[in-house]
């Protein structure tokens, strides 16, 4: 059993200020592989007066200083990015290829746009007869999920460095190993004492500290709707600000042409990635009603072909969910759908053959299903999708619409000038057309319940800047 009973502070790794642990699951076995320390708000505190000392120096260092503390940081994380995918794989069930490809490689991608983004922003400019200037917002708190655990923690932490703030890490105590590796590359890469802190626990516990404690002057979290209420209501007394990347149940609309197949097929292996455990999944694919039955031909197709089971095997496609909370959660929605008038066309409860160990799911496909349903209204965070036929382009545009959450969006045509005409009516903070890989300094973030605030590129690293105008001078005569 491996230990990680010590939190990051101050430049050392500490004892907690209480004796209390919590095993860390491999969901692919249903086995603890190794033991944290959970922290309290006596934790939270020595982090925030070590964050908020630190920023006292470092909020003075020059853009060459900490252009050259990036480069180094990515240095060491380049060095060390297998080690981070091993982790990922252990700890939340990630397929090694898909660790080793893109888990743990955007990390490597987030740090180097933060990089980008410090090089070519502008600090000061003039407007009018005063004088506009930048300066990093203070202490900033940072609380990470287990789905894509590493790149929040490097889009996070890479601006907040690049901005000139300090700050508080509480990874997700599920998927912890991953940042504690982190945590010893900005110690290696010289990231002065202070700057960043990581404590392990719980939102009730940790989180909430975070989110009350009146010398953070910010807030940003990832992680389910119900949790950014609880950050958002924790942080107001203090006026604190608060950026959100929250829920999601994206909508996927397959314009009726000649794009139709790939957009099916195509949009189905996107849902299923991750296990479905991605706040962004195209989980809810809206087909004319008069190809409803070819969109079902092919989903039948493609998921006999999906191999479900060990995150080790180079032939998984789809690994485990994270935990047995998680597990019991999509079995229950799926029996929701199996109970509702829709088709099932693959999958259901239950887990796949062959698989008795492991929190393992069927890939699982609802068609005609209405759009009030419980299955379409509700993010299910597995490996689910579901069918929803439209009647004209109009029809579908409000259906995409009709829902909570705004986090993305897709649109396939075989003419993108099409798929662009409706992207643009969707209400969503990203929209993806014809499934065009993103770019990592494009903004991301949310609509309506799936947050506010943006993250990635240039506005990522705007989060954690102050504005101030000084008034009746210039740039150039304040020199």
């Amino acid at each position: 059993m491996k230990k990680y009973l010590k939190f990051y502070i101050d430049g050392k790794w500490v004892k907690p200020t209480k004796a209390k642990t919590m095993s860390v699951i491999n969901p692919a076995t249903e086995k603890a592989y190794a033991e944290i320390s959970l922290g309290s708000a006596a934790d939270v505190d020595r982090a925030v007066v070590a964050a908020r000392k630190a920023f006292t120096s470092f909020r003075k260092t020059s853009v060459k200083e900490r252009i050259e503390l990036l480069q180094s940081v990515l240095g060491v994380y380049q060095r060390r990015s297998d080690e981070v995918a091993a982790a990922i794989t252990e700890e939340m069930g990630a397929p090694t290829g898909l660790s080793r490809m893109y888990q743990a490689p955007l990390g490597t991608g987030h740090l180097a746009t933060s990089l980008e983004a410090l090089k070519n922003f502008q600090w000061e400019r003039n407007h009018g007869n005063h004088i506009i200037s930048h300066e990093p917002i203070g202490v900033a708190g940072l609380i990470t999920p287990w789905n894509w655990p590493m790149n929040q923690i490097a889009s996070k932490v890479g601006p907040a460095l690049a901005a000139g703030c300090t700050m508080v890490l509480k990874p997700s105590e599920i998927a912890p190993i991953d940042a504690i590796i982190f945590a010893e590359i900005l110690h290696e890469a010289g990231v002065p004492a202070g700057v960043f802190n990581l404590i392990n626990g719980t939102g009730p516990a940790v989180g909430e500290a975070m989110s009350a404690h009146p010398d953070i002057d910010m807030m940003s979290f990832t992680g389910s709707t119900r949790g950014g209420v609880a950050v958002a209501i924790g942080s107001a007394p203090t006026v604190k600000r608060v950026t959100q990347e929250l829920g999601g149940k994206s909508a996927n609309i397959i314009l009726d042409d000649d794009g139709f197949q790939s957009g099916v097929a195509i949009g189905i292996g996107q849902c299923m990635a991750n296990s479905g455990q991605s706040c962004n999944a195209p989980t809810r694919m809206l087909v004319p009603k008069s190809r409803m039955k070819d969109a079902i031909a092919i989903g039948e197709a493609l998921l006999e072909n999906i191999v479900v089971g060990d995150p080790l095997a180079a032939d998984t496609d789809l690994g485990p969910v994270v935990s047995k909370v998680q597990f019991n959660k999509i079995q229950d929605l799926i029996q929701v759908g199996m109970d509702e008038k829709t088709t099932l066309v693959a999958g259901g409860v239950g887990k796949p053959d062959g698989l008795k160990k492991g929190y393992y799911v069927k890939p699982t496909i609802f068609a005609n299903v209405k759009n009030d349903m419980r299955i379409a209204q509700e993010e299910i965070f597995g490996p689910v999708l579901v069918m929803i036929g439209y009647k004209d382009e109009a029809e579908a545009i409000e259906i995409a619409n009709d829902s909570a959450y705004g986090l993305a969006a897709y649109v396939n045509s075989a003419e993108l000038s099409d798929a662009a005409r409706v992207g643009r009516q969707l209400n969503a903070g990203q929209v993806v057309l014809n499934y065009q890989e993103g770019h990592l300094d494009a903004p991301f973030g949310g609509f309506k319940q799936s947050g506010n605030g943006r993250e990635k590129g240039e506005w990522g690293m705007e989060e954690y800047l102050e504005i101030k105008a000084i008034i009746g001078a210039n740039a150039r005569a304040a020199e």
